[in-house]
């Protein structure tokens, strides 16, 4: 009796956790909005299918590629950066399938773009992450409501000193310097919250 309640369960956690997948349209027009404006139309955009694998959703004609956001994670997240940032995301996801946890996956591109065996992000290329703990899209507004930005701005070797910028935000809103002097650093900006 328990194996078989436990299964239900596993059952009924599965459909919920489909129930919550965005048609592939709201996929595509919610993941453009963490885009410029002027790009949306033509970015590259990746998603989910509905047996949750990440997959191309539509080609894209332009630089920009974002990323719809992933039903089996918490809150909700999009993704853009220019297309010289995917070899720096796709090595991660490959690294994440293969079971690697956050540390092993930082220190194994770190090293990988160390000896030159992966392409580092451009100098100044920029991450932007449209996300909230408690985010919802709404398909009629085509609004992320609750959701605020977050800005990576990959800057290679970067410090403090080549920068001007703290290691550690001088406060709310404040740009620094992430992993410093590290291949993998980069400018962290969060605006404050209107939520």
């Amino acid at each position: 009796m328990k194996k078989f309640t436990f299964s239900i369960i596993i059952i009924l956690f599965a459909h919920a956790v489909l129930a919550q997948q965005m048609s592939k349209e709201d996929q595509i027009k919610s993941a453009v909005l963490a885009a410029p404006a002027s790009v949306r139309d033509g970015a590259h955009v990746f998603g989910f299918n509905k047996a949750g694998e990440f997959v191309t959703l539509r080609e894209g004609t332009n630089n920009f590629v974002v990323r719809a956001d992933d039903p089996n994670s918490p809150g909700f997240e999009v993704v853009c950066y220019p297309k010289d940032v995917e070899p720096f995301m796709a090595r991660g996801r490959e690294l994440r399938a293969q079971g690697k946890n956050r540390g092993e996956i930082l220190q194994m591109r770190e090293d990988e773009m160390k000896d030159g065996s992966l392409q580092k992000p451009g100098y100044g290329s920029t991450l932007a992450i449209y996300y909230g703990e408690n985010a919802k899209y709404n398909s009629e507004t085509n609004e992320l409501e609750g959701g605020q930005f977050r800005y990576v701005i990959y800057t290679p070797l970067a410090t403090a000193e080549t920068t001007g910028l703290p290691i550690s935000p001088n406060g709310k809103g404040h740009p620094w310097v992430m992993f410093p002097g590290l291949y993998r650093a980069h400018i962290m900006i969060t605006p404050p919250s209107d939520n």
